[in-house]
């Protein structure tokens, strides 16, 4: 095996180990679990505003520390402390029982927090192992992967979870999200083992004065300048940042709130929940793997127009949805364009990203999204609140997908992006 090949494989096993926490945590056992036992007086709201707090967090910080990483050349380090930080709080969460609202939203948020600012230096590395004709290809495959995973991690918990809430089997129910972890960490280690950073370090801190620590922390808010000053040269890329703030609120309101829905306004059980998730990974899977191809094909602004105009039809299904076998036909469509989106927004980005700014880009993108994923759910849940309905609440993220398609459709695609064209 190549080595090339050796890192691509491990990058994309990242992604299959990390699927993990999104899959059991954020959205089929965890964020149910909190809902239905830890906090079940008003579980969706704190829901939302837990997640919204941890993707606000995550926004303020992606620039700087993407900066800091490409001004250091150690996105790697930053990738291993961060995802080694989201395994430990994922695994606290097996101690959380009812009641315990506030260790229970903390331990989350902090979970939370870790790994999406790990998966900024994850995303980042797209430019350093992929060119410009394979880098829709490569992040495609990535996010298959990553569904794959999910789905074997559902597997894996599924007999853990199966007893559901009952009283006697909590313990069990709880010791799925340590197993969670423990995937989490065995698939994280080839990535940290087989993949290196292109750049060599422009600082040392590890054994440095007070003044050199204070001097790479200065580079590091320069950095969020230059960064900022190199985006704004660029009109496709400011337009295309904008479009994704819309559809990907939408997208990530729709994944944190998908299960609750479920429960909520379909009585679904905790098998009949997991059997609509195992669907879903496996159509999310199959889609990412197919589009990934014609990604590269016929360009990344196409692939994503045709899948929010599908997401703009899937909302207004579950408006009307009423029984179980739509939910699941409606999860099998969504499930198929969900990976192809994410998958194109990312290699859109690192088209036109310069390697030596990959994380400071990449953190500009996290800061888009996180801000777009903490609004979201936010107003889902008010919706819920003002409304007392799931159905108007999701019907009210149509005009998110609209408004980004509307806006994507002015984003020029360039194939590569210079390092000369970005003030070096």
């Amino acid at each position: 095996m190549s080595t090339a090949l050796q890192k691509k494989i491990s990058w994309c096993l990242y992604d299959f180990g990390n699927s993990a926490y999104t899959t059991v945590i954020v959205t089929v056992a965890y964020s149910v679990y909190f809902t239905e036992v830890v906090a079940k007086e008003n579980g969706v709201i704190l829901w939302g505003r837990g997640v919204a707090f941890s993707m606000l967090v995550v926004a303020l910080l992606s620039p700087l520390l993407g900066s800091l990483a490409d001004f250091s050349g150690r996105k790697r380090g930053f990738l291993v402390i961060f995802t080694l930080l989201a395994v430990f709080f994922t695994a606290l969460l097996y101690f959380v029982e009812a009641g315990d609202v506030l260790y229970g939203l903390l331990f989350f948020v902090f979970a939370n927090i870790s790994y999406n600012i790990a998966l900024i230096f994850y995303d980042a590395f797209l430019k350093d192992l992929a060119d410009s004709d394979h880098i829709g290809r490569l992040s495609g495959y990535g996010w298959a992967t990553g569904y794959i995973g999910g789905f074997v991690s559902l597997l894996v918990v599924f007999p853990l979870l199966k007893g559901g809430f009952a009283p006697a089997s909590l313990p069990f129910y709880r010791l799925s999200f340590l197993v969670t972890a423990f995937f989490f960490l065995v698939f994280s280690l080839p990535i940290f083992i087989w993949v290196r950073d292109a750049f060599k370090p422009n600082l040392s801190i590890s054994s440095g004065p007070d003044a050199a620590r204070i001097a790479y922390l200065r580079s590091g808010f320069i950095r969020v300048g230059e960064t900022l000053r190199d985006i704004r040269q660029f009109r496709a890329l400011v337009l295309f940042f904008v479009a994704f703030f819309f559809y990907n609120d939408a997208i990530n309101t729709i994944i944190a709130y998908s299960s609750i829905f479920a429960i909520k306004v379909l009585a679904f059980t905790p098998f009949q929940l997991i059997l609509y998730f195992v669907i879903t990974q496996i159509s999310a899977a199959a889609g990412s793997f197919l589009f990934a191809p014609f990604t590269d094909r016929y360009g990344e602004k196409k692939i994503i127009s045709i899948c929010l105009i599908l997401w703009i039809g899937i909302v207004i299904w579950a408006f009307f949805v009423k029984t179980h076998t739509d939910f699941y036909a409606m999860g099998l469509c969504a499930g198929t364009i969900l990976g192809p989106t994410q998958a194109a927004s990312r290699s859109l980005l690192a088209r036109f990203t310069p390697p030596s700014k990959s994380a400071a880009f990449f953190g500009f993108f996290s800061l888009t999204g996180k801000v777009s994923a903490a609004l979201g759910p936010l107003l889902y849940g008010e919706v819920v609140r003002i409304t007392g309905s799931q159905q108007w609440a999701t019907l009210s993220l149509a005009p998110f997908f609209l408004i980004g398609l509307i806006i994507l459709q002015a984003v020029h695609e360039k194939n590569e992006t210079q390092e000369t064209e970005i003030g070096q």
